[in-house]
């Protein structure tokens, strides 16, 4: 699917969720009008679309505090993404760094003239410069393909909606029953103050868990080293567990070329991204493919 046509099916997706909020809100608060909830939601989403589609970027870059790198900044960092850049065939991205020694990486931005690569400050501690570039190519192939903007909006709208629907699931449980729609408003408003951040989940989940297959695939095969991309993965994963990310919004997961939050039992069937072992089974096979053609 064009990028243009992933990008304009999620603002409807999700626009869908706002309005299925505002509907509940509506018969709850606004004289049980479940129809004028519905369209100031409405009207909610395409402000809120609008402002994903230019700042999503800016707001997640800033709150992880990435600082934008100039050029004398790490240089040896600059030339190894602008050689992947070049070998991608796109534009050379802005490099930022993350303070945090938990290791890992996202890219991010509204197109490939606007991305941002990120690089967390412990992922330089825990991967060699092989791997690394291995890592690198992964979030320019997310660039090359512009997974970027959809996953940036993605993961900030999820984020949005879980953060209405608590506030809405804290106001009915300590605000008391006293909407105007009556018990029966009331049971839906928590319905959907439980569902809507789960749909919205669901989305996101469904979008991350491809693209990441398809970022691993083109990324190792920009540089042609796919076991360094699954070495670098298993580095990845097993340090994340040990140091997640100490700051961020779960909801940005996605963002990350490995979860780096903490989850396990229930929370990993919700997982936005794919199981590691078959990340790393699916690179070892494509090794294998290069090295017998």
């Amino acid at each position: 699917m064009h990028p243009t046509l992933r990008v304009v099916g999620l603002f409807i997706l999700l626009a869908g969720i706002f309005a299925l909020i505002g509907w509940a809100i509506g018969g709850y608060l606004v004289g049980g009008n479940w129809i004028l909830g519905a369209v100031l939601f409405l009207i909610l989403a395409a402000i809120f679309n609008v402002i994903c589609y230019f700042f999503s970027s800016k707001i997640i870059l800033r709150s992880y505090r990435a600082k934008i790198l100039e050029e004398n900044e790490y240089p040896w960092l600059h030339d190894m993404v602008a050689k992947i850049a070049g070998k991608a065939g796109v534009p050379k991205p802005k490099v930022a760094i993350i303070p945090t020694k938990a290791p890992n990486a996202f890219a991010t931005g509204r197109n490939p003239k606007n991305a941002v690569v990120a690089v967390t400050e412990g992922i330089m501690d825990v991967l060699s410069r092989t791997e690394l570039e291995g890592v690198l190519a992964h979030e320019m192939a997310h660039v090359k393909d512009r997974d970027i903007l959809v996953m940036t909006i993605a993961a900030t709208m999820a984020g949005a909606i879980a953060f209405m629907a608590r506030i809405f699931w804290f106001n009915a449980i300590f605000g008391g029953r006293g909407g105007r729609g009556g018990e029966g408003s009331w049971i839906i408003l928590l319905i959907v103050a439980i569902t809507a951040p789960i749909a919205a989940l669901l989305v996101q989940l469904a979008i991350s868990r491809s693209r990441e297959y398809k970022a691993d695939r083109v990324g190792a095969l920009t540089i042609k080293k796919p076991l360094a991309l699954a070495s670098a993965l298993d580095k990845l994963e097993r340090s994340n567990k040990k140091r997640p990310i100490e700051r961020g919004n779960p909801a940005s997961s996605s963002l990350f070329i490995v979860n780096p939050f903490r989850g396990s039992g229930f929370a990993a069937i919700f997982s936005t991204h794919p199981p590691m072992k078959k990340r790393i089974r699916k690179l070892e096979q494509l090794a294998r493919e290069i090295k017998e053609s």
